[in-house]
C-alpha cells in the first residue's frame, strides 16, 4: 500500500512564526505522524525552494548574498560598479607631459601611443634564453611592458605583462599583491627553453597613476631587469621585407633588429566597464628574429574570440606553425578574448604566408607601425 505522503501534495510553506502541531486523532487520541513528516520535509526544503518561489536562481541568490563589495575589491566587483548606463567609460587624450610622474616612478621614459595610452618597456637584456637551438633576443620574446590609460571619469588603468625567471616568479607576485596590483594571467610564451621564464599579466586601477607606477616598479625591482638604456639605431634586417609585407598585408617595422607586424581587433573591447584604446591588450602581434639567409624565428600571439580559436589553431598547424599556449590575458574583458602563442623557424616569407590565412580567420585590421610602439607586449 502506498504511503499517504506519496498521495498528497506537500502543504504550503509556513510564512513565519511557530507552527501548531496537528490535532489529536478523535478515534485514537494520538497526534498524527504523517502530517509531522510533511512539515519537517517542508521546513527542510524551504531554503532550497525559496529562490525558485521568488524567481531568483540558487546561484544568483548566493552571489548576491553578503556585504556590498568595497572599492577596489576586485576586477569582477569593479566591472559591475563601473559599467555606466550610457555605455562604457571612454579613454581621454593625454600628452607625454601628463605622465612625467609615472616616468619618474618607473625610472624610465615611455612613449604615447595615438595620444591615448602611455607605454613603457623593460627589455630583459640580462637573460640568455635558448629555445629550439635559437638564442632569443629581448625584442623577440623577452621583456616587460606596461601601459597607462586616463579615463573620462578621472580614473587611470594600468595593464601589461612582466617577464620573469622561475626563480623571480614568487617574489614578484608577492610584491604585486602587496601593492594592490592584480595578477590576471600567468603562463609561458615559448616552448621548451632554458632558463625557464614566465609572463605575469597584471591590471591595476585608481585615481592617481603614480602609486600604481611605484607598485609596478617595486615588483620589477624584485627581478634582475637591467636599468634603462638609450636605444641605438636598429641593425639592418636580412629579410625579404617586401615579400613579407605582401604576404601579411601590413607594413611592419624594424624594432631593434626584430621585424614586427601588428593587427588590432576591430571591436571595441570593454574591460571593467571601460573601453580600451585600439591596440591595447587586444592585438595579434608577430615578431621575426633574423637568423641569416632570409630565415627567421617567429614568435607572437593571435587575439581571438571563442569561435575563431579552432580555425586559427588548425590553420597554424596546417602551415607548419608550432602551437605554444592557448589562454586568456584578462579576467573581465568583453568580448572574451583568447590568445594563442606560436613558434616557427623557416624562410621568413614562407612563415608570413603561413600566418596570413590565420589572420584572415580573425576580425582584425592592420596597424601601422611607428618605432615599434603601437602595441603593448613583446
Amino acid at each position: 500500500m502506498k504511503r499517504e505522503s506519496q498521495d498528497k501534495a506537500l502543504p504550503s510553506l509556513p510564512q513565519g512564526g511557530p507552527v501548531d502541531p496537528p490535532a489529536p486523532d478523535k478515534r485514537t487520541g494520538r497526534r498524527g505522524t504523517t502530517p509531522r513528516r510533511r512539515l519537517l520535509a517542508a521546513a527542510a526544503l524551504a531554503p532550497l525552494l525559496a529562490p525558485v518561489l521568488t524567481g531568483v536562481g540558487v546561484g544568483t541568490a548566493r552571489a548576491r548574498s553578503g556585504p556590498a563589495p568595497e572599492a577596489g575589491a576586485g576586477a569582477g566587483a569593479r566591472a559591475a560598479e563601473d559599467a555606466a548606463p550610457g555605455g562604457p567609460v571612454q579613454p581621454v587624450p593625454t600628452t607625454v607631459a601628463d605622465w612625467k610622474g609615472v616616468a619618474r616612478a618607473l625610472g624610465r621614459s615611455g612613449s604615447l601611443v595615438r595620444g591615448l595610452f602611455y607605454h613603457t618597456r623593460f627589455p630583459r637584456g640580462d637573460l640568455h634564453v635558448v629555445t629550439r637551438g635559437v638564442t632569443v633576443s629581448p625584442g623577440l620574446a623577452l621583456g616587460s611592458h606596461m601601459a597607462f590609460v586616463r579615463y573620462a571619469d578621472g580614473t587611470v588603468s594600468a595593464m601589461g605583462d612582466l617577464n620573469v625567471t622561475e626563480g623571480e616568479l614568487q617574489r614578484v607576485t608577492d610584491s604585486l599583491f602587496q601593492h594592490g596590483i592584480e595578477v590576471t594571467a600567468l603562463h609561458k610564451h615559448l616552448l621548451a627553453h632554458t632558463p625557464d621564464v614566465w609572463w605575469i599579466h597584471i591590471h591595476a586601477h585608481g585615481t592617481d597613476p603614480v602609486p600604481l607606477a611605484r607598485g609596478l616598479r617595486a615588483a620589477i625591482g624584485r627581478t634582475a631587469s637591467p636599468p634603462a638604456m638609450e636605444p641605438g639605431p636598429p641593425p639592418p634586417l636580412d629579410l625579404d621585407l617586401a615579400g613579407m609585407e605582401a604576404a601579411l598585408g601590413v607594413a611592419g617595422s624594424n624594432d631593434g633588429g626584430i621585424y614586427k607586424s601588428v593587427f588590432a581587433r576591430r571591436e571595441t573591447v570593454i574591460h571593467d566597464g571601460r573601453a580600451l584604446p585600439r591596440g591595447l591588450a587586444a592585438t595579434s602581434a608577430f615578431n621575426f628574429q633574423p637568423l641569416g639567409g632570409g630565415r627567421a624565428a617567429v614568435n607572437g600571439d593571435f587575439a581571438m574570440v571563442a569561435d575563431e580559436v579552432q580555425p586559427v589553431l588548425s590553420t597554424l598547424r596546417r602551415g607548419g606553425i608550432e602551437l605554444v599556449e592557448l589562454h586568456n590575458h584578462g579576467l573581465t574583458e568583453e568580448p572574451r578574448l583568447f590568445f594563442a602563442h606560436f613558434w616557427a623557424v623557416d624562410d621568413a616569407v614562407r612563415l608570413a604566408r603561413a600566418l596570413r590565412p590565420a589572420v584572415d580567420a580573425t576580425n582584425v585590421a592592420p596597424v601601422s607601425m611607428t618605432g615599434g610602439s603601437e602595441r603593448v607586449g613583446p
